[in-house]
């Protein structure tokens, strides 16, 4: 049996501008995105297990067992579906909450498979991805290629256009949802304007860590106000983490609900995730590290014949 584990990190829109609707109805971002030490974890089996796919953790639910799970998607797409292939997916992210959960899943389950299949077929390291792949991996979801890559990058289009950013600090983050799931098609319905700026350049350098938090407070959601008004809790939110007084930036991520804080010291977030805790028990409230994507590097576990 070869087993390989994955790690899928919770996407973070730091910044989304949207800057257009194309004729097929897709709009086009201009987002940048980083990644926290926050997921999900995806274990792959190349043999048949009792169950085929099984989910666990604190953020299961009986739905996300299914065939039309967006991992069987990926299975299909990348995996022979006349070799034994069983999955799990110990669930950490919520569901719908504007944080990747379902995209991170699948890009790990990509991930996963590519190393998974060269150790079957006895090679050291799997082949790289191809230009198939990414077009697959769009059919799949629009955040699946970001998800992939699983590092800072600013994202255009619908997706496709993805260029990494190597040096944004890894800032100690609190994401905050408030157990609310929010419509995407009826939060874009609900934008005043379609065509607005994209973000500003990334500059070449910058001269602290506190000059990142000072563009990034120059940049927007453009979703963010269209969200508050089909959730008012998301206001809520984003005023229990402006309100630890240590919060450098709070902002909604993707559609929504879940929003995060970025703060200059691990103490201080983990503080003010606490505090949120206690006053809300029955929020979702994690805190952790940006960049923590790089842990999504898939693992082989153990190959045995």
């Amino acid at each position: 049996m070869t087993k390989v584990e994955v790690f899928a990190p919770a996407k973070i829109n730091l910044a989304l501008h949207v800057t257009g609707q194309r004729a097929d109805g897709y709009h086009l971002l201009d987002t940048l995105v980083g990644f926290a030490d926050i997921g999900d974890r995806i274990t792959l089996h190349s043999e048949w297990l009792p169950k085929s796919f099984e989910v666990t953790g604190p953020e299961a639910v009986p739905e996300l067992e299914s065939d039309h799970n967006i991992m069987w998607h990926a299975a299909m797409k990348f995996w022979q579906p006349d070799t034994a292939l069983s999955m799990q997916l110990e669930k950490h992210l919520p569901m719908a909450s504007g944080i990747g959960g379902g995209s991170a899943d699948a890009a790990a389950t990509y991930r996963g498979l590519l190393l998974l299949r060269a150790a079957v077929e006895g090679r050291n390291t799997p082949r790289d991805p191809t230009p198939d792949d990414a077009h697959a991996m769009l059919e799949i979801g629009a955040d699946v290629p970001m998800c992939v890559l699983s590092d800072p990058a600013r994202v255009r289009g619908i997706g496709e256009q993805i260029e990494p950013i190597p040096d944004l600090h890894p800032y100690p983050i609190v994401l905050v949802n408030p157990r609310v799931q929010v419509s995407t098609p009826a939060v874009f319905k609900k934008l005043a304007t379609k065509d607005n700026p994209g973000l500003d350049p990334w500059p070449d350098s910058f001269e602290d860590r506190d000059a990142v938090l000072d563009w990034l407070g120059a940049q927007r959601n453009d979703l963010q106000d269209a969200a508050v008004q089909d959730c008012p809790t998301i206001a809520m939110v984003l005023g229990a983490l402006e309100q630890s007084g240590t919060c450098r930036l709070a902002r909604m991520s993707g559609s929504g609900a879940t929003c995060f804080g970025l703060f200059d010291r691990v103490h201080k977030a983990e503080a003010a995730a606490d505090a949120i805790r206690a006053a809300h028990p029955d929020w979702w409230v994690q805190s952790g590290r940006l960049n923590g994507g790089r842990r999504a590097v898939p693992q082989l576990i153990r190959s045995t014949t």
